[in-house]
C-alpha cells in the first residue's frame, strides 16, 4: 500500500536515539577495517554521519542517498571480519533510512568480533553483552518498538541476509533479552 510506512522504520526521533547507539557499535570493530585499509575512510565517514543524524545535524534524505557508501568499503577489506567491520559501519548509517538498521550494526559488528577472534568461543557473546549493557533505556525502548526477526517482510528484518546465519542469531538474541520475560 502506498504510503505506509514501515513497522521497521521507527519515528525520526527514534531512529536519531538508536543511531548513537548503533554508531558506537560499529565504531567498536572500526579498527578491523582500518587495519586492512588505512587510506579508506568510508567507514568511519558513515559512523560520523550516524552520529551526526542522531544528533539532529544531518537530514533522512540525505543519509538516504549515501546509506551505500560505506557498504561498498567492505570491497577493499582483506579478510571476513574486515568486512563485517564495514558492513556494521554502513547498517549504522543505514538507521537514517530505518531505524532496524541498528540491529544490523550491532549484528555484522559482533560477527566481526567473532571473525576475528577465531580461538574465542565467547567472542561473539561478549561483544553482544556489550552491546546491550551501553544501550541507553530510550534506545532499548525504541528497539522494543521494532518487529521481531522475520515478523515484517519489507525491510532489514525480513528474509534476507540479516535474517540467517550468526546476524540473525545476534539479532534474535538481542531482540529476546530486549523483550520482557513472559
Amino acid at each position: 500500500m502506498a504510503g505506509t510506512v514501515s513497522p521497521q522504520s521507527l519515528s525520526d526521533a527514534e531512529r536519531r536515539i538508536v543511531a548513537f547507539w548503533a554508531a558506537d557499535c560499529a565504531e567498536r570493530v572500526l579498527p578491523l577495517f582500518e587495519a586492512e585499509a588505512p587510506e579508506d575512510d568510508r567507514a568511519r565517514d558513515a559512523i560520523a554521519r550516524a552520529r551526526a543524524f542522531a544528533r539532529g545535524e544531518l537530514d533522512a534524505a540525505g543519509e538516504i542517498r549515501r546509506r551505500f557508501v560505506a557498504g561498498r568499503a567492505a570491497a577493499a577489506a582483506r579478510t571476513p571480519a574486515g568486512a563485517a567491520s564495514a558492513r556494521a559501519a554502513a547498517q549504522a548509517a543505514g538507521v537514517a533510512h530505518m531505524g532496524a538498521h541498528a540491529l544490523g550494526a550491532a549484528a555484522y559488528a559482533a560477527k566481526a568480533v567473532e571473525l576475528a577472534h577465531p580461538d574465542d568461543p565467547d567472542a561473539r557473546d561478549t561483544e553482544v553483552r556489550w552491546q546491550l549493557a551501553h544501550l541507553s533505556p530510550e534506545a532499548a525502548a525504541a528497539l522494543r518498538l521494532l518487529p521481531l526477526l522475520g515478523e515484517d517482510h519489507a525491510g532489514p528484518l525480513g528474509p534476507g541476509l540479516l535474517a540467517s546465519g550468526v546476524l540473525g542469531a545476534v539479532i534474535r538474541e538481542i531482540q529476546s533479552r530486549l523483550r520482557p520475560s513472559p
